[in-house]
């Protein structure tokens, strides 16, 4: 994806950045290829931030310039940005690393899926030993979901039995799993459509599945979340209470209206194939956590819990999800 798609999206927010008025402002900063941008143009197109009393000013950034936790640390201890989305782990990794942020609703299931040549040999987890598998970085959620599974499921680890690839970007993974430097790679779920559409490429697994095995539980388990810094969340608890709301009606929304999917098509995607659209929306819908609560944030912890016993804290990164790190803005703010 270029700059001047880039451009094009941001121009699609920017027609719904109206005047604020005395709400108060919440900063969103996200990647242009990233799935939350769908959530966050719906609440734009319809003035749901207005409604609830906040609004929400958002801008682009390539994923080279945000993949990194220490860039969303930086950026939300320096005030440059209010609200970004990763995976929970990341959060309490960097939270017990003393990083001021916190979790307050969760995005989704946002994993991805393993892509494969179609005429390659693998098939599942139990062969990707002997393999050059691409991730986006080590400590990547899809990888250490995947070690996990393989060690309780097949009784070996990956890390140990596979080469691994780091790719500096998302755009770049997809760069090595077309020219066939990679064997497979662990591609973020919205940019598997238009792989295996475009190329003979297949999605030999999906990681949410290794998510519900793993996790044991019947809801479906959040892995990506929304967060601030603990000083906006000070500052400001009705906005960051506001947004919660903004995007669980954002996300009936989206499940329900097919029409809006058609217009997210044609200004938020590179492609306007209407196949690519369509399993975007149905992966999206499938994904999507509407809200979550006590239960839900239980089942999250005994996953993590279930990680550490199976893959170990080194591949976690952290021993244990800091207390403060998951907090349901509805409910407890």
């Amino acid at each position: 994806m270029d700059r001047d798609h880039i451009e094009v999206q941001q121009a699609a927010f920017d027609e719904y950045h109206d005047d604020p008025g005395d709400r108060p402002v919440m900063r969103a900063r996200f990647e242009h290829n990233g799935s939350p941008r769908y959530l966050l143009y719906t609440i734009k197109r319809f003035g749901l931030d207005h409604d609830h009393g906040f609004h929400l000013d958002v801008e682009l950034v390539s994923d080279e310039l945000e993949s990194g936790m220490e860039t969303i640390r930086d950026r939300l201890h320096e005030g440059d940005t209010d609200l970004v989305d990763t995976d929970y782990l990341s959060v309490a990794r960097e939270r017990a690393d003393g990083a001021a942020i916190v979790a307050v609703h969760p995005y989704g299931r946002t994993v991805g899926g393993l892509v494969a040549h179609e005429d390659g040999d693998i098939d599942g987890l139990a062969d990707l030993s002997g393999k050059r598998i691409g991730v986006t970085r080590r400590l990547d959620k899809n990888w250490i979901l995947t070690r996990a599974a393989c060690r309780e499921f097949h009784d070996f680890d990956p890390d140990e039995t596979a080469t691994l690839v780091e790719a500096d970007s998302r755009a770049d993974l997809t760069r090595l799993i077309r020219e066939g430097e990679v064997d497979a790679g662990f591609q973020f779920w919205p940019l598997v459509p238009e792989l295996t559409r475009t190329g003979p490429f297949e999605e030999v697994l999906s990681v949410s599945t290794l998510v519900q095995r793993l996790s044991g539980a019947e809801e479906k388990v959040p892995i990506a979340t929304f967060l601030t810094g603990e000083s906006y969340l000070d500052a400001h608890p009705d906005a960051v209470s506001g947004f919660a709301a903004a995007a669980r009606e954002a996300t009936d929304r989206l499940r329900a209206d097919d029409d809006l999917w058609t217009d997210i098509g044609d200004h938020l995607m590179q492609t306007d194939d209407p196949v690519v659209v369509r399993a975007v929306r149905d992966g999206w819908r499938d994904m999507a956590v509407r809200d979550w609560d006590s239960e839900r944030i239980d089942a999250m912890r005994r996953l993590f819990d279930h990680l550490k016993t199976v893959a170990g804290a080194d591949a976690l990164g952290i021993e244990e999800i800091p207390d403060g790190t998951l907090r349901p803005a509805a409910t407890e703010l």
